[in-house]
């Protein structure tokens, strides 16, 4: 179903998936495909794959493009794939960006350029040279707390006459700034924060793309059926209702990773480790996430 106040070209409700590893440490092949068909299953209609959440700061290149082709195998055309490609280097991303198209990503996330804070012009030029390099839609992932760069709203109305630069994956708790450049092109505007999916959807965003969903892709998609179907105020009972698990898996000081991770291995899914300089969960920290997702769930 497709939402009729804002573009979804991806879909509506989208997973940023975590990649799974074997106990070993090494990516988890057949893990992955088996998550990425329960999430498809249980109401994901796309998928994020090598995003910060499936921990692309420490999986290699081939590992990367690796990923995208078991998912593919596992799900088919049924759902879009979306391959994070962001680094702080133009033409490693350029590369990782065409690995991805090969490997059959249907788009692909970029972050701002990171560590070296590069000034609005180069930023822009960043994206340029990518959306320039590859045949894929590009998404702009603007997430300043992990990249200390913004893309401003200034330099995304730039981007936006790009033909291949066709959404935004949105992290910037900057809702005015949101509402501007939704309010004068047609970018397809993805909630990158679990807790601003319905306000965002409310204002004519695509959809989301959520951590929360590794563990309840049900509950999230509600929330956005729920709108859909012009029910607003059981649109916001869901949202608040999975607010308690959304704020113990991503404002209670450990990385949306660890916390999916946490609460997949104690449902038995695959996840396995998280890769060093990430530490696991603790026993205390995956108690209080076990106890709002039964909450949430009624398990």
């Amino acid at each position: 179903m497709t939402t009729t106040h804002g573009r979804s070209p991806f879909g509506r409700a989208l997973c940023a998936m975590i990649t799974p590893f074997t106990e070993e440490g090494a990516l988890d092949r057949a893990g992955a495909q088996a998550l990425a068909a329960r999430l498809v299953a249980e109401g994901c209609d796309g998928l994020v794959l090598n995003g910060t959440t499936g921990e692309s700061p420490t999986t290699t290149d081939s590992e990367k493009a690796e990923l995208i082709t078991a998912v593919r195998e596992a799900v088919g055309a049924r759902v879009p794939l979306i391959a994070g490609i962001g680094t702080a280097d133009t033409r490693h991303t350029t590369e990782l960006a065409l690995a991805a198209e090969k490997a059959g990503a249907d788009a692909v996330l970029v972050v701002a350029p990171y560590y070296s804070k590069p000034p609005q012009e180069a930023v822009a030029a960043h994206f340029r040279a990518v959306a320039d390099a590859t045949g894929l839609p590009v998404i702009l992932y603007d997430i300043p707390g992990r990249t200390g760069t913004r893309i401003t709203p200034e330099t995304i109305l730039r981007l936006a006459g790009h033909p291949r630069i066709v959404g935004v994956k949105d992290c910037s708790y900057d809702l005015l700034g949101t509402q501007k450049v939704l309010s004068r092109t047609d970018l397809a505007y993805y909630a990158g924060c679990d807790e601003h999916n319905l306000a965002l959807y409310a204002v004519g965003a695509a959809g989301c793309v959520s951590t929360v969903a590794n563990a309840v892709p049900r509950h999230i998609r509600a929330v956005l059926d729920a709108y859909d179907a012009a029910d607003t105020a059981l649109a916001a009972r869901l949202q608040l209702r999975a607010t308690p698990l959304i704020e113990a898996m991503m404002a209670a000081g450990l990385p949306g990773t660890v916390t999916a991770k946490a609460l997949l291995n104690r449902l038995g899914l695959p996840a396995g480790p998280v890769r060093a300089p990430l530490l696991p969960a603790s026993p205390e920290a995956t108690a209080e996430l076990w106890a709002r997702y039964e909450e949430l769930t009624g398990s």
